[in-house]
Order: structure tokens, then sequence, then C-alpha cells
């Protein structure tokens, strides 16, 4: 052996053989009151950040973390103290010395209203988590109306893959923000008109096939009301056997490529119905392409000679 390779063996083996990023740099924090409680926040967090860290529940809808805010539902409002207007936690940024509160009585009626505005213009029930929102804050959406008004819609059913149910859409956003920049950059929907003509839309409203989707179905993910969704979750939901009491749910890796991204298995009587992606996973942050999200029926069919 040569003193080299002497030398070579007698080093100490690596720290890790997985590369670990640096730590964050230390940041400046402001301190501000919520409910009673100070708190300090690292500059550039929001108010929704701050409620969070002393355990104050502020409800979310069109906020989501992977997702720039776009501060359009409007149920996560807060009181600032001095403020002329309610504020949305979700992108108000935490100021020293504020003084928040999340449950005064102006919150909860403008929570109230916010959400009968809501109920009374859409069909919500395929969006238990709104509803129980609405149940919380004793909302009364029949006050504006005894039907939605925007369930005479047909639903938009153009590909193999998902539907779009736009009676159901509640204009959150999430859908075009996780087509854009924010996920798939690919921009095959978008808002369309103004106004009470507002409405999600492909590019001249053409049919999906035509539009530029590449069905990653990161919209149908992010959908808080079941307005995109996944042809098997609705044929079943139509024929009145969708049972996620029934169902099992499994974390799995996507077989397709070497990205490795963790795929969320929902079996019902021994057939996979769906496919998800967890929020928090570091490779996915709950998007997928259309391999990992929709690839699974070969799964289900039987083998030849069964």
């Amino acid at each position: 052996m040569s003193d080299h390779d002497a030398i070579w063996f007698r080093l100490p083996p690596p720290a890790s053989v997985v590369p670990e990023a640096p730590p964050e740099p230390a940041r400046e924090r402001v301190t501000l009151t919520v409910d009673g409680h100070e708190v300090a926040v690292p500059k550039g967090a929001t108010l929704l950040d701050a409620c969070r860290a002393v355990g104050s529940e502020v409800p979310t809808l069109c906020y989501l973390e992977t997702l720039t805010p776009v501060n359009v539902c409007r149920v996560c409002v807060v009181e600032v103290t001095g403020a002329r207007t309610l504020a949305p936690a979700c992108s108000r940024a935490a100021e020293p010395g504020m003084t928040v509160q999340t449950n005064s009585p102006r919150v909860r009626t403008a929570r109230k209203v916010v959400l009968e505005l809501l109920a009374s213009s859409v069909d919500l029930t395929t969006a238990p988590e709104v509803q129980a929102m609405v149940a919380a804050y004793g909302a009364d959406p029949a006050r504006f109306g005894a039907a939605p008004a925007t369930v005479a819609q047909p639903v938009k059913d153009d590909n193999d893959l998902y539907v779009r149910d736009y009676s159901k859409c509640v204009l959150y956003y999430k859908c075009v923000e996780a087509c854009g920049t924010d996920a798939q950059n690919t921009f095959a929907i978008a808002v369309a008109g103004r106004g009470f003509h507002a409405h999600i839309s492909t590019e001249v409203d053409v049919p999906l096939p035509e539009s530029a989707c590449v069905y990653c179905g990161n919209c149908i993910a992010v959908c808080p009301t079941g307005a995109l969704m996944a042809k098997p979750e609705f044929a079943l939901r139509e024929a009145g056997q969708w049972a996620p009491e029934r169902q099992t749910v499994t974390d799995t890796i996507c077989p397709y490529c070497g990205v490795g991204c963790t795929l969320t298995a929902h079996v019902q009587d021994n057939r996979i119905v769906k496919i998800t992606s967890p929020l928090e996973n570091g490779v996915t942050q709950g998007n997928l392409c259309v391999k990992g999200r929709f690839g699974f029926e070969y799964v289900n069919e039987p083998e030849a000679g069964d």
C-alpha cells in the first residue's frame, strides 16, 4: 500500500451523505399583541402567522401556504386597533405594536355575512369544510335568496380525466394560481369577465382539450368546493357510492420517473379512486403531473384471463 493510500484510509468518513441546506440567516423580529397575547414573529410574517403562533383560530378559504395570497374570500379578516377597515390576515404584514383581535363582534359579523353571500350563490354540497364554517358562524344564506344563483350551469365534461362544475365555483382563484406562476406555469385557465360576470375560463372559453391544459390536475388539488373533480370521484358521487369513511389512505412513491413524488392513494372497495399528494411534502408540495395524478387506472383493471 502506498503512502497516498494509507493517508486515504485514515481519513474520517463524511459526516453525512445527504446534502443539507445552509441554515436560514437570523431575521429581525417584530412584536405585536394578538387577542391579548404578546407575540414576536419574523419581519415580513403575516398577521395569520402571528395568530397561529399564539393559537388563535382564523378561518381561511382562498389561502393556501403554497400559493400567493389573492385576498378574495375575506373570511380571514381580523380587527386591528386604529384601522378603519378589517384586515385580511393572510396577506397583511405584521407590524410592531399592532393590537389584533381575531374574534371580536365586528369580525364575527363580517365573516358571517361573507359566508351567507357565498352560500347563497353557489352549490356547496361537495364542500363540507365550508358548510361547517357556515354552521359555526350561524350564517343564514336564505336571507339572500332561496336558491343559489349560479347552479343553473351544466357540468363541463369534455375530456377523459376531470370535470368542471362551475355551479360550485366560489371564485377563490386557487386553481388559477396553481396553473400559473405558483406551480405549473401553464396558464390554461384564468378569470374572465368582470363583476357578477366573473368566472373561471379557458382562453376564449375553448374546450379543455383545445386549451393549453396539460392535465396535471393541480387545480383539482387546491379547489375547495369540488368544482373541479377527477372523473372516478365524480362518477362515484353521481351514483351515490362515494364513501370516504370506507376508504383507506396510503402514501407511496410514484413509479413513473425518478423525481420521487409522494402519492397518496385513496382506496375504496379494493380500488384506487383518487390520488393526491401531501401539501407538506418537500418534493411535491401537493403538486403532481398527469401521470402521477391520473395514471393509476391500470391498477384497477383485471388481469388478462381473469
